[in-house]
């Protein structure tokens, strides 16, 4: 992976350069803690997708927020940029250094702090992972309100940071609802404690919000209070074949209608990321030669009455030409199996090449429109132009592979996809966030004064700007 800043043609703030006093400081504040083994650093440099790379020469992984303080405190008297960085999963390239930066890791932040079984409401550290959440959640009969592909690895404070959305947001909405409590430590070393676990608060301004979905820029945050749902008794899984995405949309309005307040998760991918998921990862879908596929997911308390829902809502789909062909999961395996279908697409992706990604909401009746038109503006010289995504959420995934990176592919992709999305009135970045590679798109749906006082806040907050230098915000004028 050739550096971010080559490729990018990115210039270095004047920030300070790490010196042998620096590391001597962080390992008396964190001994056996402080990574700098060139071999050692490599992971934590290059991102999930191998598609961006920085050059730090030191990680540091904090076990508690008085050291994430003592070690931002210490960061900002000597003008040192910091990268903070949780499970490293992200795709806009905002969890790895550009330069430099010193990476704070969340990996041992990791503890449960408390959950409370009649509210429903958890407390935990940033560097909890999403999946360990779950299972201990599990346990005491309830579930994390969000779920994604990458849960086996990412951490909780990395989602919020980043306002993760995924396969639950349907029905248990965005991190903005859910969260109710931050802990963050500024970029001065002072940690704000807001780590309430009230439903309702309305003194003041919500503070948390501006941490939520700032990705790191703002300040870095060490806890996280949330509320969880209960773990529904019945879930069910429908997995079905479409002839059209019009079909598609019809599925969708008739099974909101039918299903009404157990539908938790409606996916959507076309034919060419079955393709991919079958040929790459040898996984074999039940339903076969159908245009698009869809997902549904009910949950609910009562079994018996959640399967005549979803089995009314079938025969009617059926009978009325909506879908040709399905499948029907309400055993944990198959759900999963079926499930592994959609969840796996973006690690089938990784297969083909290199990955040009964009994660984008529109308006539902032209989330494809945007993937045909894509194909036939690139023609020949894409490997594969897909679509799947969230669809009961307008948030498709556009995905275009090719043998290796190539920069007048890029431009031919760039800025269309966001003058494309921008004339739909859509957001360029429906829930992965901005991080390096789309920053300085921001404008195609962000007006010029919104974007002016988000630098002023980040001006307040962050006045050197050592937080995730180069991210999320184009540089203030």
């Amino acid at each position: 992976v050739v550096p971010t800043c080559e490729r990018y043609a990115v210039r270095r703030l004047p920030f300070a350069r790490l010196a042998d006093g620096d590391v001597a400081f962080f390992e008396r504040l964190m001994p056996g803690r402080v990574v700098t083994g060139e071999e050692e650093v490599k992971p934590f440099n290059v991102d999930w997708l191998k598609s961006v790379r920085g050059c730090s020469q030191l990680v540091l992984k904090p076990q508690t927020t008085a050291e994430v303080s003592q070690v931002l405190r210490y960061c900002h008297e000597r003008n040192l940029a910091v990268n903070p960085q949780g499970g490293n999963t992200g795709l806009v390239g905002g969890s790895v250094p550009v330069f430099d930066e010193i990476i704070l890791s969340t990996a041992l932040m990791n503890q449960i702090i408390s959950f409370d079984k009649v509210s429903g409401i958890l407390v935990c550290q940033a560097g909890c992972v999403l999946e360990r959440l779950n299972k201990y959640l599990e346990e005491q009969g309830f579930i994390m309100p969000l779920d994604l592909g990458a849960k086996g690895s990412c951490h909780i404070g990395g989602n919020v940071a980043t306002n993760a959305g995924g396969l639950r947001l349907l029905r248990y909405g965005s991190l903005r609802g859910t969260v109710l409590g931050l802990e963050v430590v500024l970029a001065d070393g002072s940690a704000l404690d807001c780590l309430t676990s009230l439903r309702k608060d309305n003194t003041g301004y919500d503070l948390k919000q501006l941490f939520i979905g700032s990705e790191g820029t703002l300040g870095v945050i060490t806890a996280v209070s949330i509320l969880c749902p209960q773990k529904p008794k019945a879930v069910n899984l429908a997995f079905l074949g479409c002839q059209s995405f019009a079909k598609v949309l019809e599925t969708f309005t008739t099974c909101r209608a039918m299903l009404g307040e157990i539908l938790s998760a409606y996916e959507f991918m076309d034919e060419k990321c079955m393709e991919l998921v079958e040929r790459h990862l040898k996984l074999s879908s039940p339903v076969t030669d159908s245009p698009f596929y869809v997902l549904i997911e009910t949950s609910g308390s009562n079994s018996t009455h959640d399967e005549e829902k979803l089995n009314n809502f079938l025969e009617q789909a059926m009978a009325s030409g909506l879908v040709t062909d399905g499948t029907v999961a309400t055993d944990d395996k198959k759900i999963k199996v079926l499930w592994g279908l959609r969840e796996r697409i973006t690690e089938a992706l990784t297969h083909e090449g290199y990955v040009y990604k964009y994660d984008i909401s529109l308006p539902v009746g032209k989330l494809y429109d945007l993937v045909t038109d894509m194909r036939a503006r690139l023609g020949q010289s894409a490997k594969n132009v897909v679509g799947y995504g969230h669809l009961g959420d307008g948030n498709l995934h556009l995905n275009i592979t090719a043998e290796s990176y190539s920069h007048s592919l890029l431009d031919a992709i760039e800025p269309f996809v966001y003058e494309w999305t921008a004339r739909c009135s859509g957001s360029i970045s429906a829930e992965h966030g901005l991080g390096f590679k789309k920053k300085q798109f921001i404008q195609y749906s962000k007006p010029r004064e919104a974007v002016a006082l988000m630098q002023q806040f980040k001006a307040m907050l962050d006045p050197k700007g050592i937080l995730n230098p180069y991210k999320t915000l184009p540089s203030a004028p």
